[in-house]
This record gives structure tokens, C-alpha cells and sequence, in this order.
């Protein structure tokens, strides 16, 4: 069952968004969070920054864990999505290194998921997976279409993803064309699902995530079907109020 909050704007999203993540913390101290990037929950992590930076939030027993990473890259290449959760949420949140779970592009790929799998386990499995929602309704890199019970695994970027991540590397041909990404059966089976989804370019996609039935072709739908507590925010530009 999937409950939506509508924000009225990505400040609030954010805000939002941000207490959500900190009463999972606050409930559990030590729980292991599976942590998307992209542009959409960088608000809430700097707004979980500067509580924690002023006292109002401990993150020294949390676990987290990546959700995806582009194939083949050494460690410090400049597009590591690892690098990105370090600057954006691990070094501000003050995560030690020993607290997180990578998927280590730098492995071959069918080591490095089976190392990564066997590692959130052991942790006890995510409390809470914190995800955006991708352009043709991905998660992580479960490109459509996707089985609900994929595992974590390399995976051929689509055209629409390599698009919509050139934007931070500067043009199409930096991004790689494969990522290893946490598999849906994964992610699907954290105890709490938080979907954050901003701007009129989401509407659509939010629109068949929510409203038609789960598909192989819309990897978000499956949400619908997840046994723990999912909640959608989004910001009025992703899904307007219904006249």
C-alpha cells in the first residue's frame, strides 16, 4: 500500500523528506539505509547536514549503503556515484568509511554484486531505501523492462538514462553504458521505501508509477507491490492535485 504526500513546493519536498529520514534514525540509530543520488534528495540530505552540524541529529551508529554505480571505474574517477553519496551525504553526515556498503565498480561485476548482496545480509537487510524516480521509471538502474524479483546485477544503460546523466558529466559520451545496481528484490524488500519526486518532468512517469497496474515496464509500479511501508512526496509540479 502506498501512502503520497504532496508538497507544495521542493523546499518543502525536501523538508519533508528529511524528517522522514530522520525518524527512521532517530527510531533506529544504527539502521542501514539504501541511498539514491540525483538531483532530487540533495535538498533533504543538506537539510539532514546542517541539523546533525547544529546537534539535532546523531548519525554516529548509521549504515549506509550504495543503490547503483557506473561499470568499470577506478576508484576516484571523477563520475563514481560513490563519490557523489561521499561529498553529498557520507562526509557531511560524518559516516565512516567502515559504515558503508559499495558496489565496487573496480571488481568484476559479478563479484562485486555477489560482495554487495551478501554484505546487506549480514547488516540485516535496509530499513529504509531512500530512491528517486528515473525518466522511464527506474529505480536505481533497473532499466524497464525489469522483473519484480530482479536480483543486483550488471546492466546495459537505456538511452534515456545516459541522456538524463549527461547532464553531470558534461556530455553523452562520458557516461559509461553499464551500472551494477541494487536489484529490485532488494530494494523492494526494505522495511520503509521513501520515493521523493520533483518537477513537471517527473508528472508522467509518477502518474503510471501510481495510477496503472504494476508492469514489467515501469520498474516503479512494483512498488505498489512491496510488503513494507512505501510513501511517495513529491512536489506539486510532479503531481498536481486532481481537479
Amino acid at each position: 500500500m502506498i501512502r503520497t504526500v504532496v508538497t507544495a513546493d521542493y523546499e518543502a519536498l525536501s523538508a519533508a523528506a528529511a524528517d522522514a529520514i530522520a525518524a527512521t534514525v532517530e527510531r533506529t540509530p544504527d539502521a542501514l539505509l539504501l541511498l539514491a543520488t540525483g538531483d532530487t534528495p540533495m535538498g533533504a540530505y543538506r537539510v539532514l547536514a546542517e541539523r546533525r552540524a547544529r546537534g539535532a541529529l546523531d548519525t554516529s551508529r548509521l549504515r549506509v549503503a550504495q543503490l547503483d554505480e557506473y561499470a568499470g571505474l577506478a576508484h576516484g574517477d571523477r563520475r563514481s556515484l560513490y563519490g557523489w553519496m561521499e561529498r553529498s551525504f557520507l562526509e557531511p553526515l560524518s559516516i565512516a568509511a567502515a559504515g558503508t556498503i559499495r558496489l565496487d565498480a573496480s571488481l568484476p561485476p559479478a563479484v562485486a554484486c555477489q560482495a554487495y548482496d551478501a554484505a546487506v545480509a549480514a547488516a540485516g537487510g535496509f530499513e529504509l531505501a531512500i530512491l528517486g524516480l528515473g525518466p522511464n521509471g527506474h529505480l536505481g538502474f533497473n532499466e524497464p523492462p525489469v522483473a519484480r524479483d530482479a536480483p543486483t546485477r550488471l546492466v546495459p544503460l537505456t538511452p534515456e538514462s545516459i541522456v538524463s546523466n549527461a547532464r553531470y558529466w558534461g556530455d553523452e559520451d562520458d557516461v559509461p553504458r553499464e551500472a551494477l545496481t541494487c536489484g529490485m528484490a532488494s530494494m523492494l524488500a526494505a522495511r520503509q521505501i521513501l520515493l521523493v519526486v520533483s518537477g513537471p518532468h517527473k508528472r508522467e512517469i509518477l502518474s503510471r508509477t501510481l495510477d496503472e497496474a504494476p508492469s514489467a515496464e515501469v520498474p516503479a509500479s512494483w512498488l505498489q507491490d512491496a510488503p513494507g511501508d512505501v510513501v511517495v512526496l513529491a512536489d506539486r509540479d510532479a503531481r498536481p492535485a486532481t481537479p
